[in-house]
């Protein structure tokens, strides 16, 4: 199995383009709000630019036949929702779908777990993308108590194997976990509770889940153990600036693919966007 870790040369690489980005070659007062997070002017410029790259990207998949398949995980008011948004926004919906399962009827509970994810994955030529997936049941699920713990347990076993599968089959195959603070999701939680544009996104569970967040990160830990695989690491993303994650979740799958028009010096900012990497 090859190294989860990068070779020296390729950080040095990845620094030196880094120094090419916007946010580090303007001077900070165009760029940046007295709190730290991004002026909307600039943010808008940057999301047309990369969007017009994701066109690009959606026209050489749609060429080629390649299968891309993105997940977005994260704690309620992570940005899952937006983050999709903004990637889909000018892509043909034809060859670009947005999955977002409910609960399981209860005929689904009685299939293999994974058995109804695997029906909405890619064909040639698609980009699907995942607000929240399988993942459930290592997160909420299990901090709800919404399954067993012999699921769980099973989960954590078979789901390597199963990505395995996926990446083994020549799916192109990302993985991104939104990370914000208990502070900034109960923020998010009261703008939503009192912004009647927001209010529908608003449930019961949202909630509990600023009420288990110790859990959740708990749970989220455990789950990178068992998940964090070579062949479909984790990216975990810093979403406490909403506008910043979404602009270098972009760049960074932009930076992984390959496809004819290309801007070379795409990377992503490594404060923002990093992979998964265990510390005792």
């Amino acid at each position: 199995m090859k190294s989860i870790i990068p070779k020296k040369d390729k950080i040095m690489k990845y620094k030196t383009l880094e120094d090419k980005l916007p946010e580090k070659r303007f001077p900070k007062k165009d760029i940046f709000k007295k709190d730290g997070t991004l002026k909307k002017d600039f943010y808008e410029k940057e999301l047309v630019k990369l969007q017009i790259q994701l066109v690009k990207l959606q026209n050489h998949v749609k060429k080629t036949g390649e299968r891309i398949l993105i997940l977005f995980e994260g704690i309620d008011t992570a940005g899952k929702g937006g983050t999709i948004k903004r990637i889909t926004e000018h892509l043909n919906p034809r060859g670009a779908r947005v999955v977002a399962l409910n609960k399981p009827s209860d005929i689904e509970k009685t299939e293999w777990y994974f058995q109804r994810y695997v029906s909405h994955f890619p064909a040639g030529g698609e980009i699907v993308l995942f607000d929240r997936s399988w993942y459930n049941r290592a997160g909420v699920e299990r901090v709800l108590n919404f399954c067993t713990h012999e699921e769980y347990l099973r989960f954590m076993r078979q789901c390597p194997r199963f990505e395995e599968m996926i990446v083994d089959d020549g799916i192109k195959f990302f993985k991104y976990w939104l990370d914000i603070s208990k502070q900034e999701q109960l923020r998010r939680l009261q703008s939503r509770q009192t912004d009647p544009l927001k209010m529908w996104k608003l449930s019961p569970i949202d909630m509990e889940s600023h009420k288990h967040y110790n859990d959740y990160q708990k749970a989220k830990e455990d789950m990178f153990l068992a998940t964090h695989t070579a062949y479909a690491p984790w990216i975990t993303v810093n979403a406490n600036d909403k506008k910043r994650a979404r602009l270098n979740i972009i760049r960074d799958i932009l930076s992984q693919i390959e496809y004819e028009g290309k801007d070379e010096d795409m990377i992503a900012d490594s404060k923002i966007i990093s992979m998964y990497h265990h510390t005792n």
